[in-house]
């Protein structure tokens, strides 16, 4: 297996670090693989930028930072600024289509997806706009398999949203479809 570097940015409360968490927990407690997390976010608890990075592999991992991510989601038009100039030659770099405007040329496949819109379109509560984009991560990579985030769902989050949190993953997953990967 590659191993896998991944950035995900975007403001505080959009919920990047815990779709970060719930990915790298799904990678090791359901596909047995390896998983470092790690996060970084400004001094505001929320509105300042968030970032964080998982590193998923089938071997070791000596060191939780990435530098070049192999996949790169920008959620807001600041992370854009701060970030796409990080990513992985030939890497994929997945942005919002509503808050984010691509302006830069970059070595990466470069996918918008409207995944905001989305989401409040078609379940109309933003809170669960991180899942969605984490269904979009899994569409794209196919790195770890919806039924292990769900899992992991289970233990985290009280039942009565459960069934909101499944429609958002799937909704991510399902605006994949036809795009090149």
């Amino acid at each position: 297996m590659e191993r896998y570097r991944i950035v995900f940015s975007g403001s505080g409360g959009q919920g990047v670090i815990t779709s970060a968490i719930i990915l790298a927990e799904a990678a090791v407690l359901h596909e047995n693989l390896t998983a470092v997390q790690s996060q970084v976010y400004g001094a505001e608890a929320r509105g300042g930028s968030t970032r964080s990075d998982v590193i998923i592999s089938d071997s070791e991992i000596y060191f939780p930072k990435v530098t070049q991510p192999n996949v790169l989601v920008c959620l807001t038009q600041e992370a854009y600024n701060k970030f796409s100039g990080i990513i992985r030659p030939g890497g994929l770099l997945i942005t919002d289509a509503k808050y984010v405007e691509i302006t830069k040329k970059v070595d990466a496949r470069q996918r918008e997806i409207p995944m905001y819109e989305a989401v409040m379109e078609k379940i109309g509560k933003p809170i669960v706009f991180n899942i969605c984009m984490l269904g979009v991560f899994i569409g794209m990579t196919e790195l770890v398999k919806p039924e292990s985030v769900m899992s992991v769902l289970e233990r985290r989050i009280p039942k009565g949203f459960l069934e909101l949190n499944r429609h958002a993953l799937q909704l991510g997953m399902d605006l994949t479809e036809g795009v090149r990967r």
